[in-house]
């Protein structure tokens, strides 16, 4: 082998381990998640969630600035004589003011701020909650789908079976062609029923790395549902859990508080501040007698109280905006109150609806109709019934495995939207004589 070759052959081996290299750090991530942990990561890396804590420094900014006091002001003065014809007379004046708040200003402002950001605390629970029910809510779609495609393939299971005793039977001679030709055709139909569950899954499996904040090369697989923990409460005990737990309702209680702090302010600002101060001056002169000049220098100090007269403003329009705002919040947050006891009870009762359904489909119909198909298919092969019949049933199998699907879908989504309305998880739950 000559140079040249040589070093085609290593230069081919170092952009093939390159290439190899590349290709192990993009490899696309798989993790298996429960549904705790995928709500732990959306609340950590969600982009909407990030960019609320983000604005939140703007909040702890401002009640930092609150609390601060007034600079004082240094006030330098000077004159002089020199254009006026008297270049021996000057004055220097160096002065310093500091303005002081009355009634109390500067707590009712950091109480002002402190509330506030407490608020905004509450508004990204809220955002917090609304994010928990929409990925609970896509979790449930992932899962239906992903039972879709399992029914799809029990299907087609069913069906291969169902071929191989109507091919049996042919070879015996025992029923004609067609039947084997209506068993391939339902076959060929699983296998696109399960080619549209997997067209639904991959959206719903991509909104759900968007909700959490991950990359939309990552696989991420949802692990069994955990089974249920305590017993939910009673409907009253729910009310009351979402009269307390709510953020939505705790962000009205703290913007009230707010707004009567903001009244405080309000009328506190009637009354003006003081400013003080105290000066040092120095001025050069000079005494004429006759023909004879005496300079001169005196060094005077000085005090300034300055305080406005509330004569034509005295915050009446600060004031009433004040109350109003105090008032509205007031009349929202009675308001809130009825609604969030109203989206319970209806939460509730579309909840228990679901859960019955469900149950009749786990309890009697799912079981009645296994049994039911399997009576039918040996009762084709030992050949009491026709072709017809059986396939009659598989689809009825499927039609009614879908439904079921379904009643688990809409009571999953059901009971996420009544944990939301409630504002907490029911796995998590705490009695509300507790808190």
């Amino acid at each position: 082998m000559n140079r040249k070759s040589l070093m085609f052959v290593v230069i081919y081996i170092v952009f093939l381990s390159a290439g190899t290299s590349i290709a192990t750090t993009f490899e696309p991530v798989t993790k298996t998640m429960t549904l705790n942990e995928i709500l732990a990561v959306a609340r950590e890396f969600n982009g909407d969630l990030q960019a609320l804590r983000e604005e939140r420094k703007i909040g702890q900014a401002s009640r930092a600035r609150a609390g601060l006091f007034i600079n004082p002001t240094l006030e330098l003065d000077g004159a002089t004589g020199k254009l006026s014809g008297a270049p021996a007379e000057n004055r220097i004046g160096l002065g310093l003011s500091q303005e002081f708040l009355t009634g109390g200003k500067r707590k009712r402002r950091m109480a002002v701020a402190e509330a506030e950001l407490i608020r905004f605390e509450h508004r990204m629970t809220e955002v917090e909650r609304q994010i928990d029910l929409e990925i609970k809510t896509v979790v449930s779609e992932i899962r239906l789908a992903e039972g879709r495609s399992a029914l799809a393939g029990k299907s087609n299971d069913l069906n291969r079976r169902l071929l191989n005793i109507a091919q049996a039977r042919l070879l015996a001679g025992e029923i004609a062609e067609l039947d084997v030709n209506l068993v391939k055709v339902e076959n060929a139909q699983s296998e696109g029923m399960m080619i549209d569950a997997q067209r639904e899954l991959i959206p719903a499996q991509q909104r759900l790395l968007a909700l959490m904040g991950r990359s939309s090369s990552d696989i991420l697989k949802i692990s069994a549902p955990a089974a249920a923990g305590k017993a939910m409460p009673g409907l009253s005990d729910l009310k009351a859990l979402a009269l307390k737990k709510r953020p939505d309702l705790q962000a009205l209680v703290v913007e009230k508080i707010r707004n009567d702090a903001a009244v405080a302010l309000a009328r506190a600002d009637q009354y003006p501040n003081i400013q003080a101060g105290i000066s040092f001056i120095r001025e050069d002169g000079v005494t004429a007698l006759g023909t004879m000049e005496e300079r001169s220098t005196d060094y005077l100090v000085g005090f300034k109280l300055s305080v406005p007269f509330p004569v034509f403003d005295r915050n009446r329009a600060g004031i009433e905006e004040a109350l109003a705002r105090s008032s509205s919040t007031a009349l929202r947050e009675r308001h809130g109150r009825q609604v969030v006891e109203r989206e319970v009870e209806g939460a509730y009762a579309r909840y228990m609806t679901a859960e019955k359904v469900r149950n009749i489909y786990a309890k009697t119909v799912i079981p009645q109709l296994t049994e039911n198909l399997k009576l039918v298919e040996e009762a084709y092969r030992l050949g009491e019934i026709g072709i017809l019949t059986v396939l009659v049933e598989h689809k009825k199998f499927v039609e009614v495995n879908e439904a079921y699907l379904l009643a688990i879908f809409n009571c999953d989504v059901a009971l996420a939207k009544l944990e939301a309305s409630a504002g907490m998880d029911f796995n998590d739950q705490v009695s509300a004589k507790e808190k």
